[in-house]
């Protein structure tokens, strides 16, 4: 089996591919295989999240490229930015990964949220794309006292903790 545990340097070559959604993305460790079919063992920093375009660097020398598969997602598309935004807030009070792009949102499939937008005037589309939600401003997450990590111990979401490993790398 193939060993990860770091991060490789930004301007690596790499010579292997690990195609993930973003849910097994989320998590610092797991068995999982490469795209040429070899096992492999991820053993990250706590809190991590991994996104497109990662590199990481095997205990045997080889980089491997991370690349965001494409999954299941609802899509919302309108020129109109303001009922984009309110969407995105009332997306994201309820703790909802959102990815969000020119004139696009995207969101994990979910009927409930769906008839929520769709209560807002937009269209709901279900489509196959990678989803890259975006990290959240606050790296700590430290604004309110309620945890949301599926660790349990209470800290923000891993997609928030992103931020924090980032700026104390």
């Amino acid at each position: 089996m193939l060993l990860i545990e770091k991060r490789a340097a930004p301007d690596a070559v790499a010579t292997e591919r690990l195609v993930l959604p973003f849910e097994l993305r989320c998590k610092t460790r797991l068995r999982t295989r490469l795209e040429s079919g070899e096992e492999a063992g991820i053993f990250l920093e706590r809190g991590s999240v991994l996104r497109g375009g990662d590199l990481l660097a095997a205990n045997d020398g080889r980089i491997v490229e991370v690349v965001a598969a494409p999954e299941m997602v609802m899509e919302v598309c309108s020129d109109n930015a303001l009922t984009l935004a309110r969407a995105a807030y009332h997306l994201g009070n309820r703790h909802v990964a959102v990815q969000l792009q020119p004139g696009r949102l995207r969101f994990a499939r979910d009927h409930v949220l769906s008839e929520m937008v769709r209560g807002l005037g937009l269209d709901v589309v279900e489509t196959s794309a990678a989803f890259e939600p975006e990290s959240g401003a606050y790296g700590g997450h430290g604004g309110h006292a309620h945890g949301h990590s599926a660790d349990g111990e209470g800290r923000g979401a891993r997609i928030h903790d992103m931020m924090l490993k980032q700026r104390t790398s």
